[in-house]
Parts: structure tokens; sequence; C-alpha cells
């Protein structure tokens, strides 16, 4: 079976009960404290998900544990984490990059010690995902976030255009993964690429390398390992020039790909293209969703796999764009359903 599970920080919140209620006990964490934590709702703008009692060094082997130990209080099972220690240094390849790959693979170490699987990072450098509208009206009234490229390009550069070029962040890339992937191997971690959010070249002056389906097989070739994975979001390489084209389409990724190179999965989806799309309900975008669990039936995925940037319902703040909790209930249940229906219901698995 899929590993379905929710990404929840390492503070209770009112939301764990109901996630826990509609049958979820895995979890992808996030860093107490860490770069995930600090930037992800910054981006949007969100005053949601303040970040108290910081750890003084959250990669590190006592602070994950103990985030494992709170989970485990209410039921849950750490799994996976995206978060990680700084990586701008990392992935501009600037100095004072290999302390950063130092604290990495620290990190990656105390996972395994952990007997954490998976660990999820991206080539994201200065800021994480864009949008530029956080409360698009949707089905019923429903909000949800969208991206309009002109809009988000007439903001401050973020680097002066060609300081830092795509060959710079690719051969930053390979310098990385030789140094993390034989430590995620002996540690038994499973690294996972997330795709630019959205997947386009150029963000304000900073390049986006992993923002096509070629340059995604062109990572995978870098360190060929089972080590050497993808977060595979849906809604990513939804926008993809290839699957755009009708070139390849996601149930074809997913077969191409296959466990060894997919480890975890965002259950996401868009309508649109990298210059204009909006987030979308899980059974309303532009994938056949259904075929996409069914794909992930016929490799056999049993890995972690959490619905994303779900929609704002009806009574809730809109506080944290993307990760209300009544559209995760909703989506939890949709991915469910799908699940049952490819792989089986449990009962009858067990007859």
């Amino acid at each position: 079976m899929i590993q379905l599970s929710e990404f929840l920080p390492p503070r209770p919140e009112s939301s764990w009960k109901l996630i826990r209620q509609v049958g979820v006990d895995n979890v992808v964490g996030v860093l107490n404290g860490g770069e995930q934590d600090q930037r992800m709702f910054a981006s949007v703008g969100s005053v949601g998900w303040e970040i108290e009692d910081r750890d003084e060094v959250p990669w590190s082997l006592a602070a994950l544990r103990h985030n494992k130990e709170l989970y485990e209080q209410w039921g849950f099972k750490l799994i996976a984490t995206e978060d990680t220690a700084p990586m701008d240094k990392i992935r501009l390849g600037q100095d004072g990059r290999d302390e950063q790959i130092d604290q990495f693979i620290e990190q990656v170490r105390a996972l395994g010690g952990l007997g954490v699987p998976t660990m999820a990072y991206n080539w994201m450098a200065i800021t994480t995902w864009g949008r530029t509208d956080t409360a698009l009206p949707d089905r019923g009234g429903a909000l949800v976030t969208g991206y309009n490229r002109a809009v988000q390009q007439a903001n401050p550069a973020l680097l002066p255009e060609g300081e830092v070029t795509a060959e710079d962040m690719w051969s930053a890339l390979e310098y990385f993964l030789k140094a993390v992937v034989p430590e995620a191997e002996k540690a038994g971690v499973r690294l996972a690429m997330h795709p630019d959010d959205p997947p386009q070249s150029m963000d304000r002056g900073v390049p986006r390398i992993m923002s096509s389906v070629a340059n995604f097989r062109r990572m995978l070739d870098i360190v060929p390992s089972d080590y050497n994975g993808t977060t595979f979001c849906q809604g990513n390489f939804a926008l993809m020039p290839e699957v755009l084209a009708g070139e390849t389409s996601i149930p074809a990724l997913i077969r191409e790909f296959g466990t060894a190179k997919i480890p975890f999965v965002h259950f996401r989806d868009v309508k649109g293209t990298p210059e204009s799309f909006r987030e979308t309900f899980h059974d309303a975008g532009q994938t056949d969703m259904a075929a996409c669990v069914e794909a992930y039936h016929s490799i056999g995925f049993d890995g972690a796999m959490r619905p994303d940037h779900v929609p704002t319902l009806e009574g809730e703040s809109n506080s944290a764009p993307g990760y209300e909790t009544l559209g995760r209930l909703f989506a939890i249940g949709y991915i469910r359903g799908l699940e049952h229906s490819a792989y089986g219901h449990p009962a009858a698995r067990k007859a």
C-alpha cells in the first residue's frame, strides 16, 4: 500500500487529531526552525505557523529524535523529512558550501540512525515555491493559490542577470551529489529532489534547472543510485514542457522513473501553464489522477505520498494558503479512494 502521509511541523496543532481520525498515521516532517520551516509560508506572505522554541541545530540527531518522539506521542510515524539545513551556498556554488554539505550529511546520518528512510530537498536558490496570488476564488468560493509569471518577474531581481548561470548550478549540483549520495547510501536514506515550483528556466535572475523532464533525467544520471531520486510532485511535472507538449504524461513518467527513482510523491494538480496557472481541488485539475494511482500500483510503489497545496474551504482563515485543514481532509479521502480502487481494499488483500 501507499504510505499515505501528511506534512506537519514539529509543533502540535488542532488539525492533528482530525488527520489521525481520517486514517493518516505517517508524517513528512519539517525541522524545528529549519529552512523550509522559516521560508515556506514567508514566500506567500502568510502569518501562519509561527516558529517558536527553535532548536539550536535543528538538523542534528538530538533535534530530529525529539521531533520523532513528539510525532509518536500523537500516534504518528515519521517516515520522511522535507526540510534541510541551509543550502543556498551549495546551490549557488559559493564559498562556504562545504560546511553546508557537512550539515546536510549530518542530517542524512541522523535520519538513518533514527530509521527515517527519505529526505526531500530542492534546488531553488534564494526563494522557494512562488505564487503571485493566494486567494483566487474557486469551486463554491474556495480559495486557491496561483501564479502569473509577468507579475512575478516585475518584482525586484533576486540576483543580477548572469551572475550565476544555469551551468554554474549544474556544476554545483554535481559537486553536491557526488559528496552526499554515497553518504545517503551508507545511511539508508533516499534523497528526493523536488522540482522547481513553478517549473521555469529563470526566476528574477536566478536560474531554475529542475524545471523539465530532460533536466531530471540529467540529474538522475549524474550519480546513478536508488538513493538519488525525485520528490515526484505531480503538479510541477504537469507543467513541464514535455508534458504540456504531449511528449509524455504523468502516468508515463511514473512508469519511466519507477520505484527506483520515486521514493516520495506530492499528489496535487493544477490548471494552466508555467506562465499562468492555479492550484486545483484534487479532482478538478488537468491530470488523470486515477491513471496516476494505477501507474503507481503498476510499478509497485509503496513509499510516502502526501496531498499538497489544498484549497482553503469555508470557515477557514487562509492564513496558511495551501495548507489549511479541510482541504487536506478532502484530499486524504480522495487519495484513499483511488488507492483502494487501484491496489485493492486491505480487507480483500488479507482474505
